[in-house]
């Protein structure tokens, strides 16, 4: 049986109550946000019951399937961000374009990377369909970024790798910031990697269990 809208609403709101604000998700505009977006327009039909569940939905992509972020993790990485109205923000690995909608609240202008163009279509159908025109959603390898469309103010990256490349790294503004998962398995930790000159400066910001993102795994070395 259809989910009503007034039910939507109240889960959303649980989820921004139980999930977001104990997981010290305290910025007014981040929390605003949450409550404004409807989640159930970024996931599948047949899962929009799981929409504000603690949980990494599985979306397919292609023959492969991948996993949103939990919205806990999404809110503190979004917070940690520290975007304002005028920041231009790459979101790579967008999935259905649920955290290019949250981005969208906060900033100037959002990017969306994906890496197909059946995800493109269906993360940009998502964000119509939310009424959402300040996100443009592109096809590419997501450890690319998308540097024609830089400098970025903030680059989040929807899910845990290994290590970011420093591609990515000269795509952002002198004193901008990379938020992205590290680690992959039961294990990892968000950390803010912040572009300064011609270098950057690693800080940890709190423990993060993510899904992985694709297209980010290290070249095995050769060894004798």
């Amino acid at each position: 049986m259809p989910t009503s809208a007034a039910t939507m609403t109240e889960q959303r709101i649980k989820m921004v109550d139980n999930q977001l604000r104990p997981f010290d998700v305290f910025q007014y505009d981040v929390l605003a946000a949450f409550l404004e977006v409807p989640r159930e327009l970024f996931v599948p039909q047949n899962k929009r019951v799981l929409a504000y569940s603690d949980a990494e939905i599985e979306i397919a992509d292609g023959d492969v399937f991948r996993r949103m972020i939990r919205p806990m993790h999404l809110a503190r990485m979004v917070q940690s961000a520290e975007l304002t109205r005028d920041s231009v923000v790459l979101d790579v690995g967008c999935l259905t374009g649920y955290s290019s909608a949250i981005l969208s609240r906060l900033c100037g202008s959002v990017v969306a990377l994906e890496t197909s163009d059946a995800m493109v279509r269906r993360a940009s159908d998502a964000l119509d369909d939310a009424d959402i025109d300040t996100v443009a959603v592109l096809e590419g390898p997501l450890a690319d970024g998308y540097p024609s469309e830089g400098p970025f103010d903030a680059i989040l990256l929807g899910g845990a790798v290994e290590e970011v490349p420093e591609k990515l790294v000269g795509q952002l503004r002198e004193d901008g910031v990379i938020i992205a998962p590290l680690g992959t398995g039961g294990a990892g930790r968000a950390v803010s990697i912040k572009r300064d000159g011609d270098g950057h400066t690693v800080v940890p910001l709190f423990n993060c269990a993510a899904p992985p993102l694709p297209g980010f795994e290290r070249e095995e070395a050769f060894s004798f």
